[in-house]
């Protein structure tokens, strides 16, 4: 066997070939030098630190560091030098052969070269100063320097430079080898110096640097790379900040240390785990202040990408930062609200513990802070609205739009028509997440009637939901079809009463030329107030106009000085912009264009009245169906299916029956829309495949006849469809026809020929044709009366005894289902019938009102209605019918007499009925009461009725149903609101003898205790809605004459007027003293009581012992005094149930009378 050397078992000890003296003994040139450096660098960089011999370096360790080098002038020679002592470093670690202020010395070397030369990769030597990091990150010889003297200086340095290096936006390589540096001597050091830490978080101080800063990138390594050991100093940090400021009230930099905080919470999390805890004893101190940055902060950081893990790691904090909500301090509450937008699109229980916050605080006590929960939910982007918040909570928002402030009203709707808006493209296309999550906002909006939501309702419908310009169109490239399927679409969503406010908002209804068209005028007129002639009626029908657009606002004082501001204006472009705007027959791409060009003129001339005159432009123009809307009508009609209605509807039968709804609307309301649509109309009639189409297109033609009949189509088919319609069996084809065929210019004869065939056929069609022809007989008796007089004798005949006094036998299952009502999709035809004869009589007596006998033809009329009226429905005790057709019958006669009550000449005829008539809203069917109401309200609103009529009004206070009390309610305040005093004084505060009168006569009153108590209700309704410090004296004084008069039907009727007299006196006297209003007197002869009801006493005596007369119960006068004691102001009260007489409206089984 052959025996291994000891060579072969084990590599001998390197050493160090280069033997040459790097410094002679006298000056060795720059050249020289750099040569040997370089020759000994590259031997050493070959060189392992376990195969060195440990003597290998003792021959050039000194020279290296000797100042001749050190402070060379030469860059190549100090950067191979710095070379060659961190290789010796790497070859000798972890003991260095120098002592410790050599060490110093080579660690301030190390730097100045570092910093001083290295800049960019071209940089002389680049390769040498890369090597050097290399070689101080690989060995982390830079730990060397923390057992150094003064080694906290020499630390920061190194930080402070290569913080300095880092901006050069150099190789990232350099980048981890600072990393290492830096991490290792961190990591080494005893105690970390401040200014180590200040330099580390200074680099997040900057909210606008991120990872794309050199300097950042390097902070933020460093701090995740020395997390453990930087945490107590971070917290220190923090501390040091908050206990020097706190008490000095320096909240800027205590905000800034929070700011920081949240900043290293994003980037450096496991940094702050002492400062956490430190911010959530923050949310217990005292300092308001304090409170709201930790919140914020806090907020913040749950929000941020890592927040579940941050919240599982710190549950106390959550839960703790959790009841912020509930803080004593609104502001603290506030920016709770504020700090969790962020957390909407947390995970699972994290979301619903928000938004349980957030629904809690949208009921907060302070209105910033509900308005701050609605603020944030707009801020949301789509995605996170349908995904992230539930139904219910959008529902609650919208809630907040009844809010009593203004700033959290206009809030919650913005809110949820933003988010209608980003909705509908998915709404658009049925997408039943979107549907489910948002269909219901246009209704919600639109259900906001009140007086003061009004105003933010509209606006944000119209910026949101019916945007005048959709999403991407400009001005001069409008989407008139776009922008009427989207009403269209919407009006899927909408249920019936919804529909109803969205047309009350279009303006169909306004009166065209009205209140706008007459303030234009009279801005005209007023021509700035450089007035020529007549300046006093000028300027009170401007000052008239201004007052009623004003009223209409809810601050009604700005809007009117505004109004007034316009009008001094006085430029002519604006009046035609104005002019162009609220014309019928301007379409949608003139109207966008004038509107704009309205406000921004507006703006320019006077900035303080563009809010009003933008919410009039708005109101005044026909932005929401225009004529431009009406071709997209048309075609939806004629796609659609009107057959059977189902409850599941195509979308495009949808869109078809909101198409009819708007068409229909418009020839109610404004036919003059239709004008340049005459061709399309008449196609439409032609159109027999589609029986609605043909319905609607001549109904628009009727009513667009009506309100111009040189328009008339001269078309020979056109006209011979429209006699086929008229005696066809199509009862709305019948109804439209002819009354398209009353209005067409030069047709007399053709109407004549019509009647005369109607009435010879009556006897000889059947149920369903005998409704057509009695429908086209009653449009003849209305639109045509001379035409249908010639032959009226024969068809009121006929109606009497082939209809009216008919017996109409139903199923009797039916009856139980149906009770007092029936649908109006489910009349028969006899019942149509009926209520159409009843209709006719009464058109036939308002045409012939100013003919020679006009009583011969209303009297036997006049006794058939308060026939039905008196007998509960019927008019013979041989007629039996079911009680739906009873009370539609009793409906259609109060309908009838009230229209009759409107005409002068049945005036005397219809005062002794009123009492009946008005006994119509307790009936004991709601829908007739209803009904009833509605008709009055809107014949009053049209001052078509006498002013007597609105004392109806105070009779619905025992309504079971609070919605007819509410109505009534509305349309009274409403009322006085908008009329001025000499109106207000003729129709409500002069009606109170007639009301006293009315109850007098009422079925219900008598002369007991109990029976004033009841009647106390009525008369406690009208002084707590008309009463007021301006009128209450005259309230009383009227109330105190009608003791002064008698009845003028009968004596019982006078003590029953004065009973009430002297109930109303002491009421209005408690009323008044519970406001401290004074009573003044009245001069006696300042007012009259209405003649019609009241006659004058015989005499004097007989008038003063009445005066004396006390004529209530001695138990009531003591009830009345005993209520004087308690009276305070207080809300008007709900309308109270009782024990309804035989013809009182009654409450059903489940509470309701509907």
């Amino acid at each position: 066997m052959v025996a291994q050397t000891r060579a072969g078992g084990q590599p001998s000890p390197q050493k160090l070939k280069f033997h040459e003296k790097l410094l002679g003994r006298t000056t060795t040139s720059t050249d020289v030098l750099l040569k040997k450096l370089k020759a000994l660098h590259t031997e050493l960089a070959e060189l392992e630190q376990d195969r060195l011999d440990k003597h290998a370096l003792d021959g050039v360790r000194q020279e290296l560091i000797h100042q001749s080098i050190l402070l060379h002038k030469d860059k190549g020679v100090k950067a191979y030098a710095a070379c060659c002592i961190a290789d010796t470093l790497r070859l000798t670690a972890p003991r260095a052969p120098y002592t410790q202020n050599e060490l110093t010395d080579i660690f301030h070397f190390f730097l100045r070269q570092l910093v001083q030369n290295l800049k960019s990769s071209d940089t002389p030597y680049y390769n040498q100063y890369f090597l050097l990091l290399e070689c101080l990150s690989a060995v982390k010889s830079t730990v060397l320097i923390c057992d150094l003297p003064k080694s906290d200086e020499l630390i920061e340095q190194f930080f402070k430079d290569c913080f300095k290096i880092v901006r050069y936006d150099l190789s990232k390589k350099i980048e981890l080898f600072m990393v290492d540096i830096l991490n290792a001597i961190i990591d080494e050091s005893h105690t970390i110096p401040s200014v180590v830490v200040t330099t580390l978080l200074a680099q997040f101080m900057d909210k606008n640097l991120g990872m794309d800063q050199p300097a950042f990138r390097l902070a933020t390594q460093v701090c995740n790379g020395s997390s453990t050991k930087l945490q107590r100093y971070v917290c220190q940090y923090f501390t040091d900040i908050i206990l020097q400021h706190s008490d000095e009230e320096e909240f800027e930099e205590i905000q800034k240390a929070h700011d920081l905080v949240k900043r290293l919470n994003r980037f450096c999390p496991s940094l702050l785990h002492n400062v956490v805890p430190q911010l959530e004893e923050e949310l217990r101190v005292d300092e308001v202040s304090i409170r709201i940055m930790a919140t914020q902060a806090l907020g913040e950081m749950f929000a941020d990408s890592g927040g579940t893990d941050f919240m599982r790691k710190y549950p106390s904090t959550w839960n703790l930062w959790l009841t912020r909500r509930n803080d004593k301090a609104a502001a603290v509450r506030l920016a709770f609200v504020e700090a969790c937008k962020g957390l909407v699109i947390a995970p699972g229980d994290t979301r619903e513990a928000i938004e349980d916050a957030l629904s809690a605080k949208l009921l907060d006590p302070d209105e910033k802070v509900r308005a701050a929960v609605c603020r944030l939910y707009s801020q949301l982007e789509y995605e996170v609205a349908l995904h992230h918040v539930s139904e219910s909570q959008w529902r609650a928002i919208a809630e907040r739009g009844l809010d009593k402030k203004v700033t959290v009203r206009t809030e919650a709707l913005n809110c949820i028509g933003k988010a209608y808006s980003l909705a509908y493209p998915e709404l658009e296309v049925n997408d039943p997440a979107a549907v489910q999550q948002f269909s219901w906002i246009p209704g919600t909006i639109l259900s906001k009637t009140p007086p003061e939501v009004r105003l933010i309702a509209e606006q944000v419908l119209a910026d949101y939901i019916f945007p005048l310009q959709l999403s991407g169109s400009k001005t001069t490239d409008v989407n008139e079809v776009g922008w009427t399927e989207r009403l269209l679409h919407t009006m899927k969503f909408l249920d019936e009463k919804a529909t109803q406010h969205l047309i009350n908002l279009s303006g169909l209804k306004t009166a065209r030329p009205g209140p706008y068209e007459a303030f234009l005028d009279a801005c005209k007129a007023n021509n700035g107030g450089v007035i020529d002639s007549n300046e006093e009626e000028i300027v009170k029908k401007l000052d008239f106009s201004i007052k009623i657009l004003a009223a209409q606002l809810p601050d009604s004082q700005k809007a009117a000085e505004d109004l007034a501001a316009f009008a001094k204006l006085n430029e002519g472009r604006l009046y035609s912009l104005f002019k162009t705007c609220t014309d019928v027959q301007t379409d949608l791409k003139t109207l966008v264009k004038s509107t704009a060009e309205f406000t921004r003129r507006v703006e320019q001339a006077s900035s303080t009245i563009s809010s009003t005159m933008t919410v009039l432009m708005r109101r005044a123009s026909l932005r929401l169906i225009n004529q431009s809307s009406v071709p997209t009508l048309i075609k939806h009609v004629r796609n659609g299916d009107f057959g059977e209605q189902s409850q599941s509807q195509s979308s495009t039968d949808m869109s078809a029956k909101n198409a009819s709804i708007i068409l229909t609307c418009i020839s109610k309301y404004c036919p003059a829309m239709f004008r340049s649509h005459v061709p399309e109309l008449v196609k439409s009639v032609a159109d027999e495949k589609h029986n609605q189409l043909a319905e609607v297109s001549l109904h628009a033609l009727s009513a667009l006849l009506q309100w111009d009949p040189s328009l008339t189509p001269t078309d020979k088919r056109f006209v011979d469809r429209i006699r086929r319609f008229c005696l066809g069996s199509d009862r709305k084809r019948t109804k439209y026809s002819a009354r398209l065929l009353c209005y067409m210019k030069d047709k007399e004869d053709l109407r004549e020929e019509v009647v005369e065939a109607i009435s010879d056929d009556l006897s000889d069609v059947d149920s369903e044709k005998l409704l057509a022809h009695v429908t086209a007989l009653v449009e003849f008796s209305r639109r045509a009366p001379d035409c249908f007089e010639q032959y009226s004798d024969t068809v009121i005949a006929f109606l009497v005894k082939h209809v009216l006094l008919v017996s109409t036998v139903e199923d009797q299952d039916e009856m139980d289902v149906d009770g007092d009502w029936k649908e109006d999709s489910r009349i028969s035809d006899t019942l149509r019938t009926k209520i159409l004869s009843l209709k006719l009589c009464r058109h036939r007596c308002i045409a012939q009102a100013k003919s020679e006998n006009p009583m011969e033809i209303a009297s036997p009329v006049f006794k058939m209605l308060t026939t039905l009226l008196q007998h509960d429905g019927l008019l013979s005790d041989k007629i039996t019918t079911s009680p739906s057709e009873r009370s539609r019958l009793r409906l259609q006669a109060a309908v009838s007499m009230t229209y009759l009550s409107a005409i002068d000449t049945y005036a005397q005829v219809t005062t002794p009925h009123f009492v009946l008539l008005a006994l119509t809203i307790q009936d004991t069917c709601f829908h007739v009461r209803s009904r009833f109401l509605t008709k009055i309200i809107q014949l009053l609103h049209t001052r078509v009725l006498p002013f007597r009529f609105n004392i109806i009004h105070f009779l619905t206070v025992f309504d079971p149903d609070e919605e007819i009390k509410n109505i009534a309610s509305a349309y009274i305040m409403a009322t006085l609101q908008r009329l001025g005093p000499r109106l207000r004084l003729q129709q409500f505060e002069m009606a109170f003898p007639r009301l006293l009168h009315l109850l007098a006569h009422h079925p219900d009153f008598a002369v007991t205790h109990e029976s004033a108590v009841e009647m106390s209700k009525y008369i406690k309704f009208y002084i707590t809605t008309v009463a007021a410090a301006d009128n209450i004296s005259l309230i009383f004084h009227l109330a105190e004459k009608v003791k002064t008069v008698r009845d003028a039907e009968s004596d019982q009727y006078s003590e029953h007027v004065y009973a009430l007299s002297d109930l109303s006196q002491r009421m209005i006297q408690s009323y008044a003293k519970s406001r401290s209003w004074t009573l003044t007197n009245i001069p006696t002869g300042k007012t009259k009581l209405p003649s019609d009801v009241f006659h004058p006493l015989p005499d004097a005596a007989t008038a003063n012992k009445i005066l004396r007369t006390r004529y209530l119960p001695e138990e009531t006068y003591q009830w009345l005094e005993e209520q004087g004691k308690v009276t305070k102001p207080e809300p008007k009260e709900k309308a109270e149930g009782r024990n309804p007489r035989k013809r009182k409206a009654k409450t059903e089984a489940n509470g309701t009378t509907k």
